[in-house]
């Protein structure tokens, strides 16, 4: 299907619930054959092995815009797998078993989980699409190299625990940009004395729009953008 580079259609903002296994650019890959419309973009990369929410702005003032939505923070569900690490810091990766890992307490937990609320620094993982000098580092990773990686700062705004049923622990956080929930995972589980990696993710929350509001991107089609989209002016 041919794009239009000139569309007819209003710009405006989306809000979709990216499916597994889908990448963001995925996502907006469809979205302009959907839409028959070229200038399409998204606030904020989620990774394909995770689901929730993408705010996609349609048309030249959208994307032009799509920044504003960046800097908001995230609430992201997670469930982290205890007693075994990732290469990657979650489930896509190589999984290592650790051999006598220790069994916490619910309370050890709530205790570790509320020593990360606040301002922080954290590392970004090998796998990620930093970029070092031009290059992204899950592309040197795939290359067998690892490199140093300064940290960043972050901060984590709160965090809690939904469900713990070992090995496999749930939680929810809500965070500033940046901030790598993989990682997050990772250094919880070190914080335990034992391993762990991300092994589901969600995230359900930007600013104040929340999942609840989002459509699948299969449900967008020209006859019902008018409909389903926010205005420019949304924030």
């Amino acid at each position: 299907m041919e794009l239009n580079t000139k569309t007819t259609i209003p710009a405006g903002f989306l809000l979709i619930d990216k499916p597994k296994e889908w990448t963001s650019h995925d996502v907006v890959g469809y979205l302009r054959g959907a839409l028959r419309i070229k200038k399409i973009g998204h606030a904020g990369t989620l990774d394909p092995f995770a689901t929730g929410l993408l705010i996609v702005g349609v048309g030249r003032e959208a994307t032009k815009r799509i920044d504003t939505f960046r800097d908001l923070q995230k609430t992201y569900e997670a469930i982290i797998m205890l007693g075994a690490s990732s290469d990657t810091q979650d489930k896509t990766g190589s999984i290592t078993k650790k051999e006598q890992a220790p069994t916490p307490t619910k309370k050890e937990i709530e205790t570790v989980l509320h020593t990360y609320i606040g301002e922080q620094t954290q590392i970004p993982p090998m796998y990620s699409a930093k970029k070092i000098k031009g290059k992204k580092l899950y592309e040197l990773a795939r290359e067998g190299k690892e490199i140093e990686r300064a940290p960043h700062d972050i901060t984590i705004h709160s965090i809690t625990l939904i469900s713990y049923n070992h090995p496999h622990l749930e939680i929810r956080v809500t965070c500033s940009k940046g901030t790598y929930i993989r990682t997050l995972a990772h250094d919880i589980g070190k914080t335990l004395k034992t391993d762990a990696y991300c092994e589901e993710l969600r995230r359900t929350a930007i600013g104040t729009h929340n999942i609840k509001e989002a459509s699948s991107p299969k449900e967008i089609t020209l006859e019902n953008y008018l409909k389903m989209k926010k205005d420019i002016n949304f924030a």
